[in-house]
């Protein structure tokens, strides 16, 4: 049983999650990045082809369809039905029978059997308040062996407080015109409203008490971010 002053994951990422109109447009949405470099860190890590890679908050599954070509076994972790839904029906496609479907989230994922080789997980711990982005952390290193990588890309702030108009207007300002290509300045002045992106001043440490080495990190008009960390 849950305990009960855990939060519900689903209700924290958005109803528009449920919603398969929203899934079957999310990729275009989202853009298209290509998994190939996130692999190279995975492989320069020592995370081979027999490994078990989860990621967490698969969605539509542009990293686990690539990772499942890669890897011996793939876990797919998601909150949202609807998500889960779409990546099956792309997974059976590609003819992908290694991959594991389990609905869940960060808070809420058991995993079965040894712990795994590498985490991936894309714009999703943000959903989370900090105080649940430390939990979260604690358990993906639980779920790593060591030496196992956690690869985490999300939107993140790399400023002081002071900074934040500045910043945000010069990130607003390359924003598109119409939703259906991307994320306009209004979404992402609700995403700064209403979800729960945080500093990287408060964020390295969360990951530095999980146990996990932050091994390399970069960042893109310092709201973005991505960490490659080991155990």
């Amino acid at each position: 049983m849950p305990e009960p002053w855990m939060i519900d994951e689903l209700a924290y990422a958005g109803p528009e999650h449920l919603d398969p109109a929203f899934v079957a447009a999310y990729d275009r949405k989202q853009g298209y990045p290509d998994p190939a470099a996130d692999l190279a860190v995975f492989e320069e890590h020592g995370v081979g082809e027999d490994a078990v890679v989860l990621d967490l908050a698969a969605g539509t599954g542009q990293f686990t369809l690539a990772a499942a070509r890669r890897f011996r076994r793939v876990v797919a972790v998601d909150v949202s039905v609807a998500m889960q839904d779409a990546l099956r029906a792309r997974a059976a496609s590609a003819g992908l029978s290694n991959i594991e479907f389990v609905r869940a989230g960060f808070l809420t994922y058991e995993h079965a059997g040894p712990p795994v080789d590498a985490v991936y997980t894309r714009n999703a711990l943000h959903q989370l308040p900090d105080f649940f982005k430390a939990i979260a952390l604690d358990r993906v290193a639980g779920l790593l062996r060591p030496g196992g990588v956690l690869r985490l890309h999300d939107l993140i702030y790399d400023f002081l407080p002071a900074e934040a108009g500045q910043v945000f207007g010069r990130w607003f300002a390359g924003a598109v015109s119409d939703p259906a290509e991307g994320y306009t300045a209004e979404e992402y002045a609700e995403h700064v409203r209403t979800e729960f992106s945080t500093f990287r001043w408060l964020l390295e440490p969360m990951i530095a008490a999980a146990g996990l080495e932050i091994v390399d990190s970069a960042f893109n008009a310092r709201a973005y971010g991505a960490y490659t960390c080991v155990k």
